[in-house]
């Protein structure tokens, strides 16, 4: 797994990710603490209602960034955006109302939108072997799971000499390091795509997702881990600290919990993935979270929820971490930007809907309830990705085009065999014949 890090653009990369990750993660325990301290029993609606509104920039500014990234260098761009994170994070401290909690949220998410689908479609862009980017995969897996391992357990060893306000500081280095890596490399850049107006621009990522049965059923194993994940991150606090009587470093412990199961997906991905299809890892691992939401509802103890985190974790790395092969594979080079951004935009869709729910439901209801709620939604979900997603999905299909011939290889009626992939000139996927649209483009030029 290690071996892609030889490569010196992706190692700067990787470790500007690492960086960021681990003021994320300090970020994430700072915001619990500060919700207990400023909503004391209700802390879960107000981190809750926080998230909410991260998902709310997350879903609304990255197809709109996505439109217009591609007229910026991709270097500049996201240097640019850690700068700004790491300026709004400097402000953080010195919140004492919880709607000043709530705007700076806002901002420094709007940025993080634009950052995150940008960088992750870069990716491929350096990495174009199969093997080596599913690795990448991974080790960007684990990264994310430092901000739910090595962050709390960090935090908690800094909340023993420093009070929570002082991680919002490390969460400023972060960003700062992150910037100061991505500068030290070239970033490459993808042959331009052909000029577009603004609506096709913001929605072709769009487009092309929902027209790709994996991907659809994707967005359902997307809700799957929203479901699941949000029950950890927004009731952690009120079960240790409210339940349990508990405190910071026991929130952190579970948190890291939670990071370790997922860490261990991922670091068994890479062999797994080539023996066993996409689909039934992802699959498998949406199971692993339904059961562990609702394992969740009966735990009484602190020593029992532990376990149940880890359990929860290990089936939120299976299904999120293959999710970049999918929109690999789904994709041309220049309408992966595009692709990564409606991923980004759908996922945190569903993270919308499962934040506030999870955390109003645990306030008002109970954190049983809430426990319960996740576990069905998580089964709901998870029959839609069975029926949505084929169980039969080759990456070449035949099929034949409608309409008179084109520019593209095949003419009308001349039935033919490759990668498919929707684009201008498939605009849709083949039906049960095979026959698709008429190959004209997928939206009108501007």
């Amino acid at each position: 797994m290690l071996a892609v890090l030889a490569n010196r653009t992706y190692r700067h990369l990787f470790l500007a990710q690492v960086i960021a990750l681990v003021g994320t993660g300090l970020l994430t325990v700072a915001l619990g603490l500060l919700a207990y301290q400023l909503a004391g029993p209700s802390a879960g609606a107000v981190l809750g209602t926080a998230l909410a509104i991260k998902m709310i920039a997350y879903v609304g500014v990255a197809p709109v960034a996505a439109a217009f990234a591609e007229r910026w260098p991709r270097r500049t761009m996201l240097v640019a955006l850690d700068l700004v994170r790491a300026g709004i994070a400097l402000f953080l401290p010195f919140v004492s109302e919880v709607w000043q909690v709530y705007l700076l949220v806002f901002l420094l998410q709007a940025a993080s939108a634009a950052f995150t689908p940008t960088f992750q479609a870069t990716i491929p862009d350096i990495l174009t072997a199969e093997e080596d980017y599913t690795r990448a995969l991974s080790l960007s897996r684990l990264a994310y799971d430092l901000e739910s391992l090595l962050s709390p357990v960090l935090a908690a060893a800094l909340l023993s000499v420093i009070s929570f306000h002082g991680l919002f500081a490390g969460t400023v280095i972060g960003f700062l390091g992150s910037a100061m890596l991505v500068l030290s490399v070239r970033l490459p850049s993808p042959k331009p795509a052909a000029p577009r107006g603004i609506y096709d621009r913001t929605t072709r990522g769009m487009r092309i997702y929902l027209a790709t049965p994996r991907l659809r059923g994707l967005l359902a194993i997307n809700l799957v881990a929203a479901a699941a994940g949000a029950l950890v991150i927004v009731n952690t606090v009120v079960f240790v600290q409210n339940c349990f009587g508990l405190g910071a470093r026991e929130t952190a412990l579970a948190l890291a919990c939670f990071g370790g199961g997922s860490m261990l997906s991922a670091l068994a991905l890479p062999r797994l993935l080539e023996t066993l299809a996409d689909r039934r890892v992802m699959l498998a691992g949406g199971g692993l979270l339904a059961l562990g939401a609702l394992a969740a509802g009966f735990v009484q103890t602190y020593a029992l929820l532990l376990p149940v985190w880890v359990l929860i974790g290990v089936g939120y790395g299976a299904t999120l971490t293959p999710s970049g092969r999918l929109l690999r594979r789904s994709a041309h080079a220049e309408d992966r930007p595009a692709l990564f951004a409606a991923q980004f935009a759908l996922s945190h869709a569903c993270w919308l809907l499962t934040y506030p729910l999870v955390g109003w439901l645990g306030a008002v209801a109970g954190l049983e309830l809430a426990a319960f709620s996740m576990a069905l939604l998580s089964l709901l979900a998870l029959a839609g990705a069975m029926r949505l997603w084929p169980r039969e999905d080759p990456e070449a299909i035949e099929h034949v085009h409608a309409g008179p011939p084109s520019s593209h290889a095949a003419g009308a009626g001349e039935r033919h065999t490759h990668a498919y992939i929707v684009d201008d000139f498939h605009p849709a996927w083949p039906d049960s014949g095979g026959w698709i649209g008429r190959p004209v483009t997928m939206s009108p030029q501007g």
